[in-house]
């Protein structure tokens, strides 16, 4: 039995792959570690946008941002340490893998930790609006 998506309608050409993404992410939702998304505008018509991820107890080290076919990853992993004897342990040295589906055009600018929250700026540059004429060739 076929199933039927939003994306198979006959005038979106092209678009299957991003049909395949979302499947994806919609398998990996999972609700830690918290995170914001904050959109704004810039100056220069430039759309922003702030993604604030709590990821308190992670070092700078522990933590792996990159983009990739049109996906921004972040991933944490924080190594356990034997030699520590704890009497209670309430916060588990845990890993995640946090991915967001971006635009075609969004780029990364920068990525930054501080006091416990992962900030990345995004941004999608004013796009030009670009209209040209097809010529039509005879057979």
């Amino acid at each position: 039995m076929s199933r039927i998506s939003v994306f198979s309608a006959p005038f979106l050409l092209g678009f299957d792959s991003f049909e395949e993404r979302i499947d994806r992410l919609a398998r990996s939702a999972e609700g830690y570690p918290p995170y914001n998304i904050e959109r704004s505008s810039g100056d220069d018509g430039a759309e922003r946008f702030l993604i604030s991820i709590a990821v308190a107890g992670f070092a700078r080290a522990d933590l792996d941002v990159s983009v990739e076919d049109n996906q921004l990853m972040v991933r944490g992993k924080q190594a356990d340490e034997p030699s520590r004897d704890f009497l209670h342990r309430g916060i588990a040295a845990r890993q995640f893998q946090r991915t967001f589906l971006l635009a075609d055009g969004m780029e990364v600018k920068d990525a930054t930790l501080g006091h416990g929250m992962l900030v990345i700026t995004l941004e999608r540059p004013r796009a030009l609006k670009i209209a040209r004429q097809i010529d039509i060739r005879s057979l």
